[in-house]
């Protein structure tokens, strides 16, 4: 703009210095210019028929982004003012432009537009109230004065600019803490999730394991069953069936068998009721099955049962069996033809 260059060249300024600084700030406004100006001083002057004008550094290209308030504009402008020229003989009356809102004098309108922009004022009038020229040394001064606020305002600036740093910097530090609980709490998850799946795992191979046997128990037993039916038609004796035999026996004959724990009975049933509480498991085993096999059984049915550590007891008559009895079948435990057990 015309008013910015003059407005330059009144401060003192060298016209070619003038000319490169509007070309570089795209004659964006009278401080950027003269930012430019100031942090290119003492550098050469590039060519401008040469290609497009480039900073002489990382940061003249551009300007200083540092706000200015009127009060400063307006100083900016007033020293221009004592490099213009006399006023003509028709001007002689109106002398200067006054905002009527805030009673700041221009010198001309483009001041007052520049003003109006800034402030947002609209209510303008001429004034015959001339604007006093500043000296030599009040020009310095001033521009001293403005230099001055320009840097306080940059050191404002670049210390906001290390709190916000000191900011997000804290804000990046918790949000890593964060993410790490996170992953530390997924990673117990997975590692919890894993030893379930292992537990129910063995469990589930406990149950297998236990219908096996079961399996091969009553295949023995099949086998058994046949191979006596075999011998009694080979030697003409009758064949009688366990079950109807075991059901037609009389009853003396039961009560005295009583006494021999348990002899004639090839099946046992268990009714296994948890210290704790809860509904009871029962089950048909062969006599000749372990206690263990019955611990194995109640593995199958819950988790909370370890084969290792599970216990049983009796009530009537009251009898807690040692680990060493795991061993024994449960017609040697006398635990035949039904029983209930306490597993704890």
């Amino acid at each position: 703009m015309a008013g910015d260059k003059e407005t330059l060249l009144s401060m003192g300024f060298d016209p070619a210095r003038v000319d490169w600084a509007l070309r570089a700030t795209n004659n964006r406004g009278l401080q950027p210019a003269m930012d430019h100006i100031l942090e290119n001083e003492g550098k050469p002057i590039p060519d401008p028929s040469a290609a497009a004008p480039t900073s002489a550094s990382g940061s003249t290209g551009h300007p200083i982004d540092v706000d200015v308030d009127d009060e400063d504009e307006d100083d900016l402008r007033r020293l221009m003012a004592t490099k213009t020229g006399a006023t003509s003989s028709a001007e002689a009356e109106a002398k200067s432009i006054k905002c009527s809102e805030c009673g700041k004098v221009f010198k001309n309108t483009a001041l007052a537009n520049y003003h109006a922009e800034k402030s947002g004022h609209d209510q303008f009038e001429e004034s015959t109230e001339e604007i006093k020229p500043l000296t030599e040394e009040e020009k310095q001064q001033k521009l001293a004065e403005l230099r001055e606020k320009i840097a306080a305002k940059r050191s404002v600036k670049a210390q906001q600019e290390a709190v916000e740093a000191r900011a997000n910097e804290a804000i990046r530090r918790k949000t890593g803490k964060d993410i790490g609980k996170l992953k530390d709490e997924m990673k117990a998850k997975e590692l919890k999730k894993e030893a379930e799946q292992k537990r129910r795992e063995k469990l589930e191979d406990a149950k297998a394991k236990a219908a096996v046997k079961a399996q091969i128990e009553a295949d023995k037993k099949l086998r058994a069953e046949r191979a006596a039916r075999e011998k009694a038609l080979r030697d003409g004796q009758p064949i009688i069936d366990a079950q109807a035999g075991a059901s037609t026996t009389p009853a003396v004959t039961a009560s005295s068998s009583s006494g021999t724990s348990g002899k004639d009975f090839k099946d046992t049933r268990l009714q296994i009721r948890m210290a704790t509480g809860g509904t009871p498991y029962t089950t048909t085993l062969p006599s000749d099955a372990t206690l263990r096999e019955v611990a194995e059984f109640l593995a199958a049915q819950t988790l909370s049962v370890d084969v290792e550590t599970v216990t049983f007891a009796q009530h009537f008559p009251r009898k807690t069996f040692s680990r060493d009895q795991f061993s024994k079948t449960l017609r040697e435990l006398g635990l035949t033809p039904s029983a209930v057990l306490i597993a704890s």
